[in-house]
């Protein structure tokens, strides 16, 4: 099995940054689609931004376009979650995911496509 950790998330004001991490263990992670997704109270898991194993693609909510960007370090076995001019709306526990499935890009902003799950880390932006 593999296990995911989330790091990174806390309090900032309208407008400021977070970067998240996302560390996996197991020697496959090289292998995994990675996603972030988030989640506000009594709101629908909501997906954010996804990259192949290569890194060559990437897919992004259309509500974080040109503010957040998704990278991963392979030889780190970690993920990231660069979040600029952030919003009040976006204030959500922030959850790492893994998907042992070739890349599609139907596949990513599916909750149902992923195998493995992180326990989230919250973000608070406030006004």
């Amino acid at each position: 099995q593999v296990q995911l950790v989330e790091s990174g998330g806390g309090l900032v004001q309208a407008g400021g940054s977070l970067r998240l991490s996302c560390a996996t263990s197991g020697r496959t992670f090289s292998s995994y689609t990675m996603g972030w997704f988030r989640q506000a109270p009594g709101k629908e898991r909501e997906f954010v931004a996804a990259i192949s194993w290569s890194g060559s693609f990437t897919n992004y909510a259309d509500s974080v376009k040109g503010r957040f960007t998704i990278s991963r370090d392979n030889a780190k076995n970690t993920v990231y979650l660069q979040m600029n001019s952030l919003k009040p709306e976006e204030t959500a526990i922030y959850y790492c995911a893994a998907d042992t499935q070739p890349y599609a890009r139907w596949r990513v902003v599916v909750p149902s496509s992923y195998d493995y799950w992180g326990q989230g880390t919250q973000v608070t932006v406030s006004s």
